[in-house]
């Protein structure tokens, strides 16, 4: 046979076998990793979306919950997967925007380890308090915590995530010293404020928003430019410029063919359209959205280079 029609048949081999990989695809389980403890909003929002694309495609996708070190061993663990569209991990933004620019030692790249698919949802943290604390505003903790320095805790989800960052810019910019006190996760930190073992949390909506409608928890404020719940002011009334806000994605390790990536871009934003799915999470305090791999991954960049700045400036070290 003469080159070029080896060349030709070689290109077409490839070709038919990447449109029968499409076509096939999945045909067995996905594995999603949740790089937090169940009982928090990483945990929630995987669980939601791993029921709705197993609905769609016609195969269990299972959640695989490995919590710790704020994202980085459920990010590591995906990173290291095999690229074939069988291993997925729910980003959000401490493994993926905030440990890159703080020193942590990572055997990843945000950037060049993963594929980004889409956004799913988004959300401000809400700083909740346990109901027993003597406050009802943002205000009022403030003008406590300046009485009683370094007596009220705050819980987060570990250190260098966005909860953690959040009650240090509170700190940096109020001018008062509230102690730092982190988890394994925004479930476990739940826990801490409810049982009384920490003062208060900034925490994801679907972490506390049950407890808060459970009469368990109070909410004081919200932590994005506009009020994300009704009748709830922002940190930013009280503190001009204070943002910090949480959200989710879909990855798959760096190099999964182009018609998976697309294949399961085109799932999840099917999924995050569907009523069901939106109102789930728009009930638990976040909002739906989605976008092309190509939109996610600018938006990882953004946040990275976001966070880089604030943690230098902060002068916060990584581990």
């Amino acid at each position: 046979m003469k080159p070029i029609k080896i060349a030709a048949w070689a290109a077409l081999s490839l070709i038919c076998a990447a449109t029968a990989t499409a076509q096939t695809f999945p045909s067995k389980p996905i594995r999603l990793i949740s790089p937090y403890p169940p009982g928090g909003g990483t945990d929630a929002t995987a669980r939601i979306i791993s029921q709705a694309l197993g609905d769609q495609m016609g195969q269990q996708v299972v959640v695989d919950s490995r919590g710790g070190a704020s994202g980085r061993i459920g990010t590591e663990l995906a990173a290291k997967s095999a690229p074939d569209g069988y291993t997925l991990v729910l980003g959000n933004v401490a493994p993926l925007a905030i440990l890159p620019g703080s020193g942590t030692k990572l055997t990843y790249d945000p950037i060049t380890s993963f594929t980004p698919i889409s956004l799913l949802a988004r959300s401000d943290y809400v700083l909740t308090v346990h109901p027993s604390l003597p406050v009802r505003s943002a205000k009022e903790l403030i003008a406590l915590a300046k009485s009683k320095p370094e007596q009220l805790t705050y819980a987060s989800s570990g250190n260098l995530g966005g909860p953690h960052l959040a009650g240090e810019m509170i700190n940096l910019m109020a001018k008062v010293k509230i102690i730092h006190v982190p988890y394994k996760g925004n479930g476990p930190a739940a826990v801490a404020v409810l049982t009384g073992e920490s003062t208060m949390m900034f925490g994801s909506g679907p972490s506390v928003v049950p407890h808060v409608k459970a009469g368990k928890m109070r909410i004081l404020a919200t932590t994005g430019l506009k009020p994300s719940i009704k009748g709830v002011p922002t940190l930013s009334e009280l503190l001009p410029g204070f943002e910090v806000t949480q959200w989710y994605g879909i990855l798959v390790p760096a190099g999964v063919p182009k018609d998976i990536v697309d294949r399961l871009n085109a799932e999840i934003v099917k999924a995050i359209a569907t009523p069901k799915v939106a109102e789930t999470l728009v009930r638990l305090g976040t909002e739906p959205v989605s976008n092309t791999p190509a939109e996610f991954a600018a938006f990882i960049k953004s946040e990275g280079d976001k966070w880089g700045k604030v943690i230098k400036a902060a002068g916060i070290k990584g581990d």
